[in-house]
């Protein structure tokens, strides 16, 4: 069995920061994959499903983002879940907008939702950051996250979900490379290949020009001939 928990914040006011990624990826995972209606669970929200013929919980907790743990702590305990067996989907300010990676422990780099998810868990969860770039100075952080995707990001932000989609089964069978390439065929633009070469036009020499010296009474004569 697997736990796929997204970080996000509860509510409507809330449902399209840049702090709520973590939440749309396992709505889209549970959209893609016929996931169990959510329903109320461990504070938070819960769906099950199969990806892969491996039994996945998705939980969205609803303790707010600095509480997470909370939530994640009574999943864990409920379903006797290793801690090698838990993914965490959460935004990510050192990675570029639309960027994916896979990442096996590591610290929480202040972020509030990880640094719960330590207190009660501990570090040695495997993350999925989700790229949504940095405003440029720390002071920006707190408005920045908790604030909406604008409109100019939507594309991506979509490419990217449907990336998560694709590739969750096998990040629930142990895949994350796998992952990764199935996010990157969404997220990647294609590369053109070069058109061929074009050969060389032949240029055909110029036929010799002979000059005609007859004269007038001549030409008449041979065409009569």
């Amino acid at each position: 069995m697997k736990l796929f928990i997204g970080l996000g914040n509860p509510g409507a006011k809330y449902a399209m920061n840049r702090h709520n990624i973590g939440f749309m990826a396992l709505d889209e995972i549970a959209a893609t994959h016929n996931f169990a209606p959510w329903r109320k669970k461990f504070q938070g929200q819960v769906a099950e499903g199969v990806l892969d013929g491996e039994k996945v919980i998705l939980l969205k907790p609803e303790t707010f983002m600095n509480l997470s743990g909370q939530s994640a702590g009574e999943a864990v305990r409920f379903y006797k879940i290793a801690i090698n067996d838990v993914t965490v989907f959460h935004d990510e300010l050192d990675l570029v907008p639309g960027k994916c990676r896979v990442k096996q422990g590591g610290g929480h780099a202040g972020h509030n939702g990880l640094r719960s998810i330590h207190q009660h868990l501990s570090p040695d969860y495997q993350r999925v950051r989700l790229g949504i770039g940095h405003p440029g100075r720390k002071e920006l952080v707190a408005g920045y996250v908790l604030h909406d995707f604008p409109k100019s990001d939507l594309g991506w932000l979509d490419d990217l979900l449907r990336g998560i989609g694709d590739g969750a089964a096998h990040l629930a069978a142990g895949h994350g490379d796998k992952f990764m390439s199935a996010v990157a065929l969404r997220t990647v633009p294609e590369r053109k290949s070069k058109p061929e070469a074009q050969k060389p036009k032949t240029i055909k020499p110029a036929e010799s020009v002979v000059k005609d010296t007859r004269n007038a009474l001549q030409k008449l004569a041979d065409k009569f001939k």
